[in-house]
């Protein structure tokens, strides 16, 4: 898996993957020009359709409704270091009242690739390399 991002000006930056992009951006009081969402923002959209993706497969598999499936996501900060500390990740899916089912889509949700990876931090290398200017 691999994805490309490329600096557009101001605090604007485009991520680029299978011909797919996404603007990223700062709001207005962050000096950004409000075009897209955050670098946070984004994170909690990637485990939010995780875990809205893994709950609608389950619905599928157990032919049961899908339409209205909403996930809301919420993350509080921390300091020292700055990140997100805690997601609260809630699914709700309008007609799903058996508890047999509720319990199904929860532990379905469970197995999100993202929540996963943040729940077993993942190794991280950072590289850093000047290229040569284009001659011209």
């Amino acid at each position: 898996m691999e994805l490309t991002v490329n600096y557009l000006g101001n605090v604007q930056f485009e991520a680029e993957t299978r011909g797919h992009k996404l603007i990223c951006d700062q709001p207005y009081e962050n000096k950004g020009d409000n075009d897209g969402m955050t670098p946070p923002e984004l994170l909690l959209a990637s485990l939010a359709t995780c875990a809205g993706y893994y709950a609608v497969e389950y619905l599928k598999a157990r032919d049961l409704p899908k339409e209205g499936v909403r996930v809301k996501i919420s993350a509080e900060k921390a300091k020292s270091p700055a990140r997100l500390a805690k997601f609260l990740i809630d699914v709700e899916a309008p007609e799903l009242t058996d508890p047999q089912h509720i319990e199904g889509v929860r532990r379905s949700v469970e197995k999100c690739l993202i929540k996963n990876t943040l729940l077993v931090a993942p190794e991280i290398e950072l590289g850093i390399r000047a290229l040569e200017p284009a001659a011209g």
